[in-house]
């Protein structure tokens, strides 16, 4: 086997799908990829993931590429605010889906337990979105069976069990929104450590640590060589991260975009987050904490446009400009930089050409995304990845409303992409083609006494 791995099979767990992707390092290319559902198993004792399931589909699958594909290593990424409760090598409980909301019937004493924002810097969300309150309504609506806990493991290093049999935590699952974890500290929560939990976590391990080879069930089920490496695994917005932190200098910043913008401030400070305006804090895949804010901006764009976007000519952006035509926060109340606005147009959409009313649209966005990014504590050139990245007025607004550089991401920076690089380690480099710097596209001129004029 190559010293050197290059294809890399990822489980990709995500909220609606599940993937298994065959990645290769050296082109950047997925050369295999598998997907189903990821179905929920609304039986007692509570709503949760048919681990079974995908079980069985990662192993069939597996089998599937190795029959065709060399595959070098193993990696793992999952969706955040899911952990697994093992007694032994079986589970303790069913694994909770977060979505439920059985939890908040413990809301009272659990806002009374759990750690303040300046330690944690994790906002108080619904149902199960904050992993603590997860363990805390466990421990105590099925005491008996929490009893028997022996470890605790975040759901990527749950499957990097499964596969090798060693026990681990990582800080991107521990540290995302979840009350256990103390980035600033690096180390677990005073709620964690009341609670005792910090005892049963598996032994932290990072992110790109080989943590074994697949055991020999595995290798004769799957055909994969048994001396197959397997990797530590990684939460999945970190994951899309990976690819930057491995290729650019802090500070800078990251716009994640898709239905939600996550901003990520690689290199701030964490001290100045504000919870009330959706600022928390992410973990990196080097330990290191990530002042990060966010709002649903592709949610909040298609509701603007409904669904009718037309790319704005420069006469389009021009009357938005010169007739004062804004759209003011929030379309998507109780998230982002002004969760409590209650969103209006200064005039009537309807009337508007679609060029227009998009052209609005987008600028609107650039105007949150400044605001989000002052909420999150950016400093560097800025770095666009996904959907908006294709908004050209949208980028070219953010940079003149910053003076900062704005770039495009070409290169492919998704979750089973991040979760691959874990095998070049902490100091690899990432075959990425260069980035696309922003244009002039448009005449701004005007944008900053419009931004002055937008107002909640």
């Amino acid at each position: 086997m190559s010293t050197t791995p290059r294809f890399i099979a990822v489980l990709d767990v995500g909220k609606t799908n599940v993937k298994l992707v065959v990645h290769d390092l050296e082109t950047g290319e997925d050369v295999f990829v598998r997907t189903r559902p990821n179905a929920v198993v609304d039986a007692p004792p509570y709503p949760h993931y048919d681990v079974e399931g995908m079980w069985t589909f990662f192993l069939d699958t597996l089998k599937e590429a190795a029959a065709g594909q060399r595959i070098d290593a193993l990696s793992f990424t999952t969706h955040g605010a899911t952990f697994a409760l093992l007694a032994g090598d079986q589970l303790a409980l069913p694994i909770l889906d977060y979505e439920f909301h059985g939890p908040d019937a413990l809301e009272t004493a659990y806002v009374a337990a759990r750690p303040p924002f300046a330690e944690s810097f994790t906002p108080r969300l619904p149902g199960g979105l904050n992993a603590g309150a997860q363990l805390f309504w466990q421990a105590r609506r099925f005491a008996d069976a929490f009893a028997k806990v022996t470890a605790i493991v975040p759901y990527p290093q749950y499957w990097a069990f499964r596969f090798t049999g060693v026990l681990a935590s990582e800080a991107t699952s521990l540290g995302v929104h979840t009350d256990l974890w103390a980035p600033e500290r690096r180390d677990f929560s005073s709620f964690a450590k009341v609670e005792g939990w910090d005892r049963l976590f598996a032994p932290l391990r990072s992110a790109f640590d080989r943590l074994g080879t697949v055991t020999t069930d595995i290798a004769d089920r799957t055909g994969l060589s048994p001396d197959t490496p397997v990797y530590c695994g990684i939460h999945d917005s970190n994951a899309s991260l990976l690819p930057h932190l491995l290729s650019r200098e802090p500070p800078f910043t990251v716009l994640s975009t898709g239905t939600w913008v996550i901003i990520f401030a690689v290199g701030g400070n964490a001290s100045a987050l504000d919870a009330s305006r959706d600022g928390l804090c992410n973990v990196d895949a080097l330990g290191n904490p990530v002042p990060s804010s966010r709002f649903m901006g592709g949610r909040e764009f298609d509701l603007l446009t409904e669904g009718q976007a037309r790319r704005p000519t420069p006469n389009d952006v021009r009357t938005v400009l010169d007739d004062g035509v804004m759209v003011r926060p929030t379309f998507v109340p109780g998230c982002g930089p002004f969760p409590d606005g209650q969103g209006s147009w200064t005039v009537d959409p309807v009337s508007l050409a679609g060029g227009v009313r998009t052209a609005a649209a987008s600028l609107y966005l650039a105007l949150v995304a400044h605001a989000a990014m002052a909420v999150a504590g950016t400093a560097g050139p800025i770095v666009i990845e996904g959907p908006f990245g294709r908004d050209t007025l949208f980028a070219e607004a953010l940079q003149r409303l910053t003076g900062r550089s704005v770039l495009i991401a070409a290169g492919a920076t998704g979750t089973s992409t991040g979760a691959a690089m874990l095998a070049l380690g902490p100091g690899g480099r990432p075959n990425l083609p260069p980035d696309r710097p922003v244009g002039n596209a448009y005449d701004l001129t005007g944008l900053e006494a419009y931004a002055d004029g937008w107002t909640i």
